[in-house]
Formats: C-alpha cells, structure tokens, sequence
C-alpha cells in the first residue's frame, strides 16, 4: 500500500524537482546577465557590419530600419552595386519620405555590369551620398548596403571610408552589410555577424522570387 502511494506522489515530485532546479538555474543566469547590463551603461552609436556568404545579411539591416522608424528615427540608406532593379525594401520605404531618405546608386551585381571603371564611378557617387548621411546628426541610422563588395573590389579608398565612419556623430548608428567585409572594416566595428550557409533554396534549382530574395 505505501509503495502504491509513493509511486502515484512521483510524478509531482519529479515534476517539483524539475523546476525548482530550473528555478536556479534562471536565478544563476540572471544574476550574471544582470551584473554585465550594470557594466554597460555607455551610450554612443554603434558600427554593426553584417557579413559572410549566407542570406540575410541586407535583410537584418533592413530589419534595424524599421525598429529605428518605431523608435521615431530618421533613416538614410544607400545601396552600394544594387540599383538595377527595385526591391522589394525600395518600394516600402519610399512610402515614408519623411522619415527615410533612400538611394540606390549602383547599376547591378558585378558579373552583370562587367566595367570595373564605371563601377567605381557609381560607387564614388554612392559614397558622396554616403558621407551626407554621415556628417547629418538628424540621421539617427544609416544603412550602407553592400558597401562590403565595393571596398572588396577597390571601388572605394578603404582608409578614407574608415575615417568617415570613425567621424560621423556620437549618437548615429551605421549598419553595413555584403560579403567579405575587410578586416580594418570589422576591426573598428562594434558589432560584427557572420551570416553562414547551411542550406540555400538557390542550389536545389528554386529561382529566386520576390518578398524573399528582393
């Protein structure tokens, strides 16, 4: 008879067990995640820079966008080699004039276009409008689409990008995205993603298609 009620208590015993141990752990985890946020309170903008050979790397900045628009931001973006063709974020965010200023300033991918020289003179353009973002304190974030090709392909001075960039206003945020990102580039970052492949519809035979890949 006591062991028929000591098996039907087991259930609720191990279930208590279960989460008074959770409970614990949590209270570890929060202690140590509560002891880095007091660690930091500085408040400055930060160089993110979106890179590697998987999708989503235009994608999680576009994403930053519209948290800056829900947080009241002027955003400026500019789109390094993209250009020839509008996106699906292009036609979005053209709805909002007042609140993101968007330039897409190249002529397409390189292997399309195929001329280095007037490549290098769209991303010089590019770079001008860049550098308006840049010295603008109103502009809260600026996204520099696939700036990473154009300083791959020395399209652009790499030290004079690094020092517009080092000298844009303390409370502005830059998001940079694209393949390949230069090693000074992500030196001076503050936050730096690698986007990996793991699998990619594109291999299988599935075309791109808009709302997904543009």
């Amino acid at each position: 008879m006591m062991q028929e009620q000591n098996a039907a208590a087991t259930p609720e015993v191990a279930a208590d067990d279960i989460q008074t141990r959770h409970q614990r752990r949590m209270a570890r985890k929060k202690a140590i995640v509560d002891e880095k946020i007091q660690q930091a309170q500085r408040l400055t903008g930060v160089l993110l820079v979106h890179t590697g050979n998987g999708k989503g790397k235009s994608s999680s900045a576009f994403g930053m966008v519209m948290r800056a628009l829900g947080h009241g931001m002027k955003v400026g973006v500019v789109q390094f080699i993209k250009g020839a063709m509008s996106t699906g974020e292009e036609k979005f965010l053209r709805r909002f004039p007042d609140e993101v200023q968007f330039h897409a300033m190249g002529e397409g991918y390189t292997w399309e276009t195929q001329n280095r020289e007037r490549d290098m003179e769209k991303a010089a353009l590019a770079w001008e409008q860049a550098k308006r973002f840049l010295t603008d304190p109103e502009i809260g974030l600026v996204v520099l689409d696939e700036l990473n090709i154009a300083l791959k392909y020395q399209y652009l001075d790499l030290q004079q990008v690094i020092a517009d960039l080092d000298g844009r206003p303390e409370m502005q945020h830059v998001a940079v995205t694209g393949r390949g990102a230069p090693p000074e580039l992500i030196e001076i970052a503050d936050t730096v993603t690698e986007m990996q492949v793991i699998k990619h519809a594109f291999k299988e035979g599935i075309a791109a298609q808009a709302g997904v890949e543009w």
